[in-house]
């Protein structure tokens, strides 16, 4: 992607100013997506924390660690803060508010206020959460099901669904902010199919976080309705349907595992084709099969209620639809594996975090089939099953991206390398010690194992041990990362502009980048990846 962006000064948004009201009063995108990755890096700490505690309680049968009611608080903890708080925001907020005015060669994002204003809604929503945890915990599970959300539990569930409330607000801003800046503010000869497949994949998740956020705070306005005023939305004492709540959760719930993995899949193109040296393979189909995913997305929400009590017809319809939105995501998998085939691979660790992706993602998607089929989701509904194909698409899929994501573009973010033999090493910590983890939960599923207990049966002793160890092999990997990559920020060797010799916008001005991040205005004029102009450079 050629430009006619000028030499960068020295001067960077790091030492511009660096007192801390300079911080919480900036409008600068890039501090912003900064302070995303701290806030979502803590929250995702005390995720781990409990993922822990977990493993810790199921590594014997006996439920000798936490009562029942606690392990109840434990996993609904869990689930919480690693769905809403990580999964979420992680890529579109941390990796999409940093590079996205420098993929599209503006100087901010549309709306520099709202997008600060969305890191104050999303602190104020994540601590009303916490403080819920803090204050007992909540015990219903993450899904808020009734009637344990309206009048089965005495736990702070409203105090957790008012914290979740408020950070949907969070995510509709971002995503109308990442629109108008995409629609509005791309550099002069940046086309639509011009645009990096990072691009493509934020706009599509825009669109689910501007659509499909608004349902989920309905939902839980109705759940406080019922709770409080005993309007009867869901419980058929008063009128309601249970099944009702279980439409609208997943309406969102659903297109929101989109917004949790379209991003990963946008970062994983841009490291492909930089360390493939090659262009993606079907550009144009990678990038309609992002919008496709989103509206397809849309459709496939009650594969999550088959056994809940819809028609068999309607449980055929959205059967067929499951499968269906499969596809796209199948196109981009080929047509990753078709721009791998004879490119001029370079082995560094982004790479290596990608392959983990390809490995996990791959049994992932192909888990989900059988949960998409009728006749074998009645044998494995609300097993080990559905957590093992959960966690290989959520964190197997969107953290491993997220990984390679944020060591592609750490050098732009900070102007410092890191350690990338210690990056390999974690990346194969993670997945080995995710396979570890996850795999045998899948047998344990299939074997009937339900999930949500703290006790089971001793024959599934070994399962459960061989996944608590593989935890701890996974918690190593997870930690290296915040040991080495610190380091790199404080001491990091120099990465000049761009150490990738990579191609797009964001490569072309100085790391980390200027305060308005470009000296001139970049003009484009040719494709986003076109590496066959480049000479490769090893390192």
């Amino acid at each position: 992607m050629s430009t006619t962006a000028a030499a960068a000064s020295p001067v960077t948004y790091l030492n511009e100013k660096t007192t801390v009201a300079s911080w919480l009063l900036t409008k600068d995108h890039k501090r912003i997506g900064l302070m995303y990755m701290l806030t979502v890096t803590l929250a995702f700490v005390v995720g781990a924390v409990f993922a822990g505690l977990i493993r810790l309680e199921l590594a014997t049968p006996a439920g000798d660690l936490l009562s029942s009611d606690t392990y109840n608080r434990v996993f609904t903890a869990h689930g919480v803060a690693m769905v809403f708080f990580v999964l979420i925001p992680v890529v579109p907020a941390v990796l999409g508010n940093f590079v996205l005015p420098l993929m599209l060669g503006a100087k901010d994002v549309a709306f520099p206020k709202l997008n600060l204003l969305s890191w104050y809604v999303f602190i104020l929503g994540m601590t009303v959460t916490f403080s819920a945890i803090v204050m007992g915990g909540v015990d219903t599970g993450w899904t808020f099901y009734p009637p344990f959300s309206t009048e089965g539990s005495d736990s702070n569930v409203m105090l957790a669904g008012v914290g979740i409330f408020i950070t949907g607000f969070s995510s509709i801003l971002t995503g109308l902010n990442f629109m108008v800046t995409i629609h509005r503010m791309r550099a002069p000869g940046l086309t639509w199919f011009r645009l990096p497949l990072f691009v493509w994949a934020l706009y599509a998740t825009s669109l689910i976080q501007v659509l499909g956020t608004p349902v989920v705070a309905i939902t839980v306005l109705m759940v406080a309705l019922e709770r409080f005023a005993h309007l009867g939305f869901f419980d058929p004492r008063l009128g309601g349907d249970p099944v009702l709540f279980q439409h609208l959760f997943w309406f969102y719930s659903h297109p929101a595992v989109y917004i949790m993995i379209l991003p990963p899949m946008g970062a994983i193109s841009e490291v492909i084709a930089c360390f493939s040296r090659k262009n993606i393979f079907g550009y144009s189909f990678v990038a309609f099969s992002s919008m496709a995913i989103a509206v397809f997305g849309f459709l496939v929400w009650a594969h999550h209620i088959f056994v809940a009590g819809i028609s068999p017809y309607s449980a055929m319809v959205f059967s067929f639809l499951t499968y269906a939105v499969a596809v796209p995501s199948a196109v981009k998998t080929f047509n990753w594996t078709a721009t791998l085939y004879r490119g001029a691979i370079w082995m560094r660790a982004p790479m290596i975090w990608v392959f983990g992706f390809l490995g996990l993602f791959l049994v992932g998607g192909l888990t989900g089939l059988f949960t998409a089929s009728l006749g074998i989701d009645i044998h494995i509904h609300d097993t080990y099953f559905v957590v093992a194909h959960f966690h290989y698409i959520m964190v197997g899929g969107a953290i491993m991206g997220y990984f390679a994501g944020l060591h592609f573009w750490w050098p732009k973010m900070t102007g410092r390398m890191y350690n990338d033999t210690a990056a390999k090493t974690s990346a194969v910590l993670v997945f080995v010690g995710f396979n570890l983890t996850f795999f045998p939960q899948f047998i344990l599923g299939y074997l009937g194992m339900p999930r949500r207990y703290h006790m089971y049966p001793p024959e599934f002793q070994v399962l459960n041990v061989m996944s608590t160890g593989g935890a701890a092999i996974l918690a190593v990997g997870y930690l290296l990362p915040m040991i080495y990559l610190t380091y790199s920020f404080f001491k990091g060797e120099q990465a000049g502009s761009n150490p990738w010799m990579a191609t797009g916008l964001e490569w072309t001005t100085q790391s980390p980048p200027l305060p308005h991040n470009f000296a001139d205005q970049p003009v484009v004029t040719e494709g986003a990846y076109e590496y066959s102009k480049r000479e490769m450079k090893v390192a």
